[in-house]
């Protein structure tokens, strides 16, 4: 976080020196008088304006943050930095409207600097904006077409709208131009299943070698490796990599399995839905239908199949749930949620969550009567979601345990799944997610369906069918064309799912089970 030097006064300067320090020291209180100071001087830096936003995040005041991040907008920044990092907090507070008109107001592109384009490009990308962040990438690539970062985020969008062989050459030039990028190398590892006669293990093996590198970096060329490697049936080294990635990640975690076990704790002592019947009526518009569980039990493939359905529009895994809650509990937090969110939710009005959900999502829909939100970990949101939006419908993917895990443990998530690197404590979490299941389906009955993946790959149809007639919905045969999808999908599922429904004979740990030994154990124990 950095305040623009132009025109500072020694006295400014000094302020800005003392909030970084405090903020540094995590003295927020020290920090947002001395930035209040500086903003008082600077009443037209939008900067100043965004240092609060932080500070007022990092200290867990949501409404405040976010009241300083559109006030800054208002001021219509044109500096480099300040554009950057207004795009990334705009999204963090879910202010779309708000987005979009910033990234209208950089036009004409050509004169935009291609740090400001590609940040622009990856929050559209996570809002799962594909073609709105191929254009501003492309405008990038345009203006300096061997710069590698560009090539390899243009790689992932291009991935993403499953154009493949696009997306390979485009990763593959970014890579001649910059071998040392990790995320490059996580991108070219996924697009194909690697063979004999090509991949890249050696070129990976290389970049390894390298000293010094971080270990957030080194876990995704290790990911990388692993995958080639359990391409090419080399299971031994495959595993060896992925116990070096998860080793790699896991160290850069703060994860509490006994926090966790509170957290869920907290969730079941919510009131019921006898004592929560009247929070909320239905809120006039589309219906959600919430498709929850596990991450990598099936959401994505389960999202496909509905948006083959002509009422239905899919739209991808939000945040916006969980935006309303904190907003309702004015309370930023990493993550769904957490124990304060849980607290101060006992006295919210949940009519407005359920609202403000249905107005924030408006500019992503259209003419269907209902869409999907593919966010897994919502199912620790399923009370609230209950008490907010009455209509909304509720699918939970449920997969073989071990293979859910398995393919958890092998895939590198963001700041995601802090959970998923240690088989125990991938182990405890899937215990802790189906006693909260339970509870939930006991709590709520009727509003909760159980989708069996096993049973989604194998007899399709039938599924499909008891889906639709849950969600409201006449099926169709269109639900069962998923080859004919060509919205964006922005998932760790992102290739596979385009192979279509794939049911298979041998799961695909079964060339680790000895390794996996004790989590297959701590999961079947009871």
């Amino acid at each position: 976080m950095t305040t623009p030097p132009a025109n500072r006064t020694p006295r400014q300067q000094q302020l800005l020196q003392q909030a970084e320090l405090h903020a540094s020291r995590k003295e927020w209180d020290q920090a947002r008088e001395s930035f209040r100071a500086l903003a008082a001087e600077r009443p037209g830096d939008a900067g100043v304006l965004l240092q609060l936003s932080y500070v007022e995040s990092l200290s867990g005041h949501y409404r405040a943050a976010r009241d300083y991040t559109l006030a800054a907008d208002r001021l219509h920044p044109r500096e480099q930095e300040a554009l950057h990092e207004l795009l990334a907090r705009l999204r963090t507070f879910n202010a779309i409207p708000e987005l979009h008109a910033c990234i209208e107001r950089l036009k004409p592109l050509d004169r935009v600097p291609i740090k400001v384009l590609l940040g622009a490009a990856a929050q559209c990308s996570y809002l799962n904006e594909q073609d709105r962040a191929l254009v501003l990438l492309d405008e990038a690539r345009r203006a300096d077409p061997n710069f590698p970062p560009t090539l390899i985020a243009r790689s992932q969008v291009l991935m993403y709208l499953g154009r493949f062989d696009e997306a390979e050459a485009e990763v593959t030039r970014g890579l001649q131009l910059g071998p040392d990028i990790p995320h490059g190398w996580s991108v070219l590892s996924k697009l194909r299943k690697q063979t004999p006669a090509s991949n890249h293990v050696a070129r990976l093996r290389q970049q390894l070698q390298r000293p010094g590198r971080p270990p957030a970096l080194t876990a995704m060329l290790e990911e990388a490796l692993h995958k080639e490697l359990d391409d090419l049936g080399d299971h031994a080294q495959a595993w060896q990599a992925l116990e070096r990635m998860c080793r790699a990640k896991r160290s850069t975690l703060d994860y509490s399995a006994a926090s966790t076990r509170q957290l869920m704790d907290a969730l079941a002592s919510l009131p019921t839905d006898a004592e929560s019947r009247a929070d909320a009526g239905a809120v006039a518009g589309p219906t959600p239908i919430f498709i929850v569980g596990m991450h990598r039990s099936g959401t994505t493939l389960l999202e496909q199949l509905l948006d083959g359905h002509s009422d239905v529009r899919g739209v991808g895994e939000l945040y916006d749930f969980t935006c309303q809650m904190r907003f309702a509990t004015d309370h930023h937090c990493r993550g769904v949620i957490d124990a304060t969110i849980i607290e101060r939710a006992r006295g919210v009005d949940f009519a407005p969550v359920g609202a403000g959900y249905l107005d924030g999502m408006a500019w992503r829909l259209g003419k269907e009567r209902f869409f999907t939100d593919k966010l897994p970990s919502n199912f620790l949101n399923i009370g609230f979601i209950c008490r907010a939006l009455p209509q909304a419908k509720i699918l939970h993917m449920v997969r073989d345990p071990v293979e859910t895990c398995f393919s958890n443990l092998r895939e590198l998530f963001s700041e995601a799944n802090p959970y998923s690197y240690d088989m125990a404590e991938l182990a405890d979490f899937h215990h802790q997610y189906e006693r909260l299941m339970a509870h939930w389906r006991a709590a709520y009955p009727g509003r909760i369906l159980d989708v069996d993946y096993r049973a989604l790959t194998r007899d399709t149809e039938n599924e499909v069918r008891r889906v639709a007639a849950f969600c409201g919905l006449a099926f169709t045969p269109d639900m069962l064309e998923i080859g004919k999808r060509e919205r964006g999908v922005a998932t760790a599922s992102a290739v596979q799912v385009r192979e279509g429904v794939v049911s298979r004979e041998v799961p695909k740990w079964a060339p680790y089970e000895a390794h996996l030994r004790p989590m297959i154990e701590a999961l079947r124990a009871r």
